[in-house]
């Protein structure tokens, strides 16, 4: 069926009555700079290229679905957070957002430390070259191996999460004749406005020892007494894809009256505070992300500003971003498969990923953006879900978005700000193969993740 011949399905102005949906983009070609990474362009053939390279040659020698990661703008985002923060602050990269041993040695040359959270990150992250001592571990339930590897490689920092974790710690690094730097994690009790399942500063979550009722002051007290550990500082960490500052400045304030009331107990000021990470960044044209220099300055006014009404020196900041830095710099790339118009709806764009390669609409409610990336086109905007392969009807890319009527199987459609946590947190469900990351620089592309294949699925099974 040609192009023209393709049965459309609901244009904007079917839908729009009801006033339920933004409004399409003036010109569907138009690719808005806030939500792709710097760059990608249209060609004047319509096609759409990363680092100088098209996405059709793309495709054609890395296959689809694919994330692919612009080199130039990781790197670029990575500096803008080193040199926002300057030499007074440490700017941990958080490893769950995405890390390959490409990104680590990105981060290493950039000058950013790492923070990990589970004993296959740190071996990553220490197969690469980043010096033990750049590199913090987090995590609600580390194992004892995972701690035992940590101490004896020489974290710069384990982030305490339990009292039952202070003791273990404690314990493994007498054991290993070492005095274990780290911090406390508290949980600050700041709402961040977010999903709730990227909200971590409540009461009522897994993560942190709480500072309203005492514990974090009591784990303070333990902390101190144990001859294993040596207790740097305290970390908080309020949610995920945060626009707002307020959350910060409040459980920045909380965190500097309980640093005052360890002064005064204890007669020691902790030298360091990690106010976490969770900045978000725009995965639509409606988000509006805050820069760099702007949370760097936000944050160390909050935090002097606290210090010097407690009578406290300012303490060395942290911060961890992690989706602000990889997020932008990646697209994925699916082709068309089928579609679906349903009449007086949407039309449903089938692609040949899905669920297993971003399972973030589906646990989220995510929201993303979609373009044409093969071809321009003059056709006016129809509604569309993008939808991925897999047996389940919440198999959902992108849930809304606008797409030209002239849409066909075959078309390349990109799926922008993709970089954070969609490879990490893949998943082979229905026995999918995990796509490849392919890094783009300067007119060369190459894959740094290679795509799984049936042989690594059948290699696992041992039955």
């Amino acid at each position: 069926m040609s192009r023209s011949a393709h049965p459309a399905g609901p244009r904007h102005a079917d839908v729009f009555p009801e006033g339920h949906y933004s409004a399409p983009a003036a010109d569907l070609n138009a690719l808005d700079p806030k939500v792709w990474s710097h760059t990608v362009s249209r060609g004047d053939d319509g096609v759409v290229r990363v680092g100088g390279i098209d996405v059709k040659q793309l495709a054609e020698e890395f296959g689809t679905p694919g994330y692919f990661l612009d080199e130039a703008d990781f790197r670029e985002r990575a500096r803008a957070w080193r040199t926002a923060f300057g030499h007074d602050a440490d700017v941990f990269y958080a490893g769950k957002a995405f890390l390959s041993r490409a990104v680590v040695r990105w981060l290493h040359e950039e000058g950013l430390n790492l923070d990990v959270c589970s004993g296959g990150e740190l071996a990553t992250a220490l197969s690469a070259g980043m010096p033990a001592d750049r590199i913090a571990f987090h995590g609600n339930n580390k194992s004892e191996e995972e701690i035992r590897t940590a101490v004896e490689v020489g974290v710069g920092r384990i982030v305490l999460d339990s009292f039952q974790e202070i003791v273990r710690v404690a314990h493994i690094a007498q054991s290993l004749g070492k005095r274990q730097r780290a911090q406390i994690r508290v949980t600050v009790g700041v709402e961040a406005h977010t999903h709730e399942f990227i909200a971590t500063a409540h009461e009522d979550q897994k993560f942190g020892i709480g500072l309203a009722d005492g514990q974090a002051a009591e784990a303070v007290r333990r902390a101190l007494a144990l001859d294993g550990l040596e207790l740097v500082g305290i970390h908080s960490h309020i949610g995920s894809q945060i626009f707002d500052m307020a959350g910060f400045e409040v459980a920045a304030r909380r965190v500097v009256k309980l640093l005052a009331e360890v002064r005064d107990e204890h007669g020691v000021e902790l030298p360091e505070i990690d106010l976490g990470g969770g900045l978000g960044i725009a995965y639509t044209s409606e988000d509006d992300p805050r820069e760099p220099h702007e949370i760097a300055k936000a944050l160390s006014e909050i935090v002097t500003r606290e210090c010097e009404a407690a009578k406290l020196r300012t303490p060395r900041i942290s911060v961890e971003p992690g989706r602000a830095i990889v997020g932008p710099t990646a697209f994925t790339l699916y082709e068309v498969g089928t579609i679906k118009p349903l009449d007086g709806l949407r039309t449903y764009v089938s692609v040949d990923g899905g669920m297993s390669d971003n399972i973030r609409t589906a646990l989220y409610d995510a929201e993303y953006s979609v373009a044409l990336v093969s071809r321009a086109s003059d056709a006016e905007p129809m509604l569309v879900r993008v939808v991925g392969k897999h047996c389940e009807s919440g198999d959902i890319v992108v849930k809304d978005a606008f797409l030209p009527a002239d849409l066909a199987p075959g078309d390349l459609i990109a799926v922008p700000a993709t970089g954070a946590y969609c490879r990490s947190m893949a998943s082979n469900y229905n026995h999918a193969l995990r796509p490849p990351v392919v890094a783009v620089h300067d007119g060369e592309a190459r894959v740094i993740v290679r795509r799984e294949t049936e042989e690594d699925i059948l290699r696992l099974d041992v039955g």
